[in-house]
């Protein structure tokens, strides 16, 4: 049987923290000028919910086991909760990108600010006790996941959502 590890108790920094950050963006997402259809605005939200759950459930589950959430190893509410505060980076995402219409070479720095980005809310979370490293991980380990996961997002959001390009005349 393995041993859980228990990290907190009670209703504490990390849960605030994470509410927060779910407070934060869901204000900047309802303030916002609309940009999105709702199902635009729901995919870009879902998106990011779901891409952090996937690979944050991928390395933190044996046989990789990097890293624990919240209060404790084993899996609970509030780790499912905290998932919330990834839907307005997914939003703001694609939000900026199409405000700013980021194409091109302009693509490469723009993934890099928002992997920046990213790793600074995650250092953030190492500081609230939201993640708890375990086996060697550490913050450099998750650059190239979160430039991999910017670029399929994008990628994604743009063969289904954008019209192609027609040539002149047609």
């Amino acid at each position: 049987m393995k041993h859980e590890a228990l990290y907190n108790v009670g209703f504490n920094a990390n849960e605030w923290f994470a509410l927060g950050m779910i407070a934060l963006g869901a204000t900047g997402m309802a303030l916002a000028p609309k940009r999105f259809t709702p199902t635009q605005a729901l995919f870009n939200a879902s998106i990011g919910v779901f891409l952090a759950h996937a690979f944050d459930h991928t390395l933190a589950l044996p046989p990789f086991d990097y890293y624990d959430l919240n209060d404790r190893s084993a899996y609970e509410l509030f780790d499912f909760i905290s998932y919330a505060m990834y839907a307005p980076y997914g939003y703001f995402y694609i939000y900026l990108a199409q405000r700013f219409r980021i194409r091109g070479f302009l693509v490469i720095p723009y993934i890099a600010v928002w992997v920046c980005l990213a790793a600074a809310v995650e250092w953030c979370s190492l500081r609230f006790g939201l993640f708890h490293y375990k086996h060697g991980y550490i913050l450099a380990y998750s650059i190239p996941i979160y430039a991999f996961l910017q670029t399929l997002h994008l990628t994604v959001y743009r063969r289904v959502f954008e019209r192609p390009s027609v040539g002149p005349g047609e």
